[in-house]
């Protein structure tokens, strides 16, 4: 089975292509790049429109199993699809949590034939508690390529340690929720002037900035690498940075709504705005940005969280969490590139060809050969967020109602277009 793309801008960092090219497709796979392709099958026509290798999100919670009134397998893979992503990697705080073999194939089985790869994440401590490590080498057998305790930090450092050390020889990537959890003492917003106008118990920047500290001594004392999770703060960009600068094996990623958006929302006490990490202030927005232009933070992830409409209506008593997959490339247009912060092939590599690389799996590039998982853009189309058309069953994006510029208009995994924009 073929599929010509015919006439698009072809940004492939990976792969140095950065030009108008056709792109032939067959049997899943990249056949070939070039000038006048041709083809007996699908044909489409892209004038105007750039493709990119499809996007690696490495940080997502899909709720399946146990939460699937929030999203499913299925439904966050649509999601997925409709913001250009073609591979995800599951976070394991599910019901049960993802600490044993079985689950690990549950997920593994359940995404087949979804619009997206499901790669997991499974826990490092059992229950997500930090009283009993799980068996690294059986989850790895399983499938799982990813070790975390994401939603909470790893309390028990000699566990996380022994983790760290061990996941490189299986090949598995350890990804640090970084937060110190006595500091952040069940506060819900960022500590600061908009908690004490509110009148609501805050969360230090110290919480996350104590956790990225710990987990960047660990990799720097057992030479191993780590990778840590949903950066906000400017404190936790300067270490990554120094940890960096001094040869520790650490990545970092951020999340969208950390360039783009302040403590500020709050006030309109929308528990949309509501995540943990929380939104923090303009001060360190610059940072993230920052970090982002000097090559800090390796990766743009999503934290996609999804939560019932329900369970965000009380602003106190909601639980954190925000849904980002279909506006996240969106979000990196109109904050990064349409502002001449990034060029657009650097905000490829950090949603694609980084994550993918720190992953260890097939993505983030167009090279022959490679798996068909291609994203079509029009970086020019300007959309408004309606949360009643978005792919996946939760609405609580903080991005509702806003108007973004940067569209993905089809999605194409293992050579099959998957999502086609209205």
């Amino acid at each position: 089975m073929e599929l010509l793309i015919k006439n698009a801008r072809v940004v492939s960092p990976a792969d140095g292509i950065n030009s108008k090219a056709d792109i032939l497709v067959r049997d899943g796979k990249i056949a070939a790049i070039g000038e006048n392709l041709s083809s007996d099958g699908e044909v489409i026509g892209a004038d105007g429109l750039y493709a990119i290798p499809g996007l690696v999100d490495m940080h997502v919670h899909l709720r399946d199993p146990g939460q699937t009134h929030k999203e499913d397998i299925l439904s966050g893979c649509r999601a997925a699809a409709a913001g250009g992503v073609t591979s995800l990697l599951a976070m394991p705080n599910t019901s049960p949590v993802t600490d044993n073999p079985e689950t690990v194939k549950y997920i593994l089985d359940k995404a087949k034939g979804a619009d997206a790869r499901v790669y997991v994440a499974a826990s490092i401590t059992k229950g997500l508690k930090s009283k009993e490590p799980t068996d690294l080498a059986a989850l790895k057998a399983a499938g799982a390529v990813g070790l975390s305790d994401d939603g909470r930090p790893v309390e028990n450092t000699k566990y996380l340690s022994d983790a760290m050390k061990l996941a490189p020889k299986l090949g598995m990537t350890v990804v640090a929720h970084c937060e110190d959890l006595f500091l952040a003492d069940g506060g819900k917003i960022n500590q600061g002037e908009v908690s004490e106008k509110l009148g609501v118990k805050g969360i230090p920047a110290a919480a996350e900035d104590c956790g990225t500290a710990r987990e960047i001594a660990l990799a720097a004392a057992e030479n191993v690498p780590v990778h840590i999770c949903h950066v906000s703060t400017k404190t936790s960009v300067a270490l990554v940075r120094d940890a960096k600068r001094r040869g520790v094996k650490v990545t970092a990623e951020t999340a969208p709504h950390y360039f783009s958006l302040t403590e500020k929302e709050l006030l309109s006490r929308d528990a949309d705005f509501r995540m943990n990490p929380p939104l923090r202030t303009a001060e360190d927005v610059e940072a993230i940005t920052e970090g982002l232009l000097d090559g800090t933070l390796d990766c743009i992830a999503t934290d996609h969280a999804p939560h019932a409409p329900e369970e965000k209506a009380d602003f106190a008593a909601a639980p954190n969490g925000s849904i980002g997959m279909e506006t996240s490339l969106a979000v990196g247009i109109t904050y990064l590139v349409k502002t001449g912060i990034l060029p657009f092939d650097e905000l490829v590599k950090k949603m694609s060809v980084n994550p993918a690389k720190i992953l260890g799996i097939s993505a983030g590039t167009l090279s022959v050969g490679a798996p068909a998982d291609i994203a079509l853009v029009d970086l020019d189309e300007k959309w408004t967020v309606d949360v009643e058309k978005l792919h996946g069953k939760s609405k609580n994006t903080p991005f509702k109602g806003m108007t973004l510029t940067g569209r993905v208009r089809k999605t194409i995994l293992d050579g099959s277009v998957v999502y086609s924009a209205e």
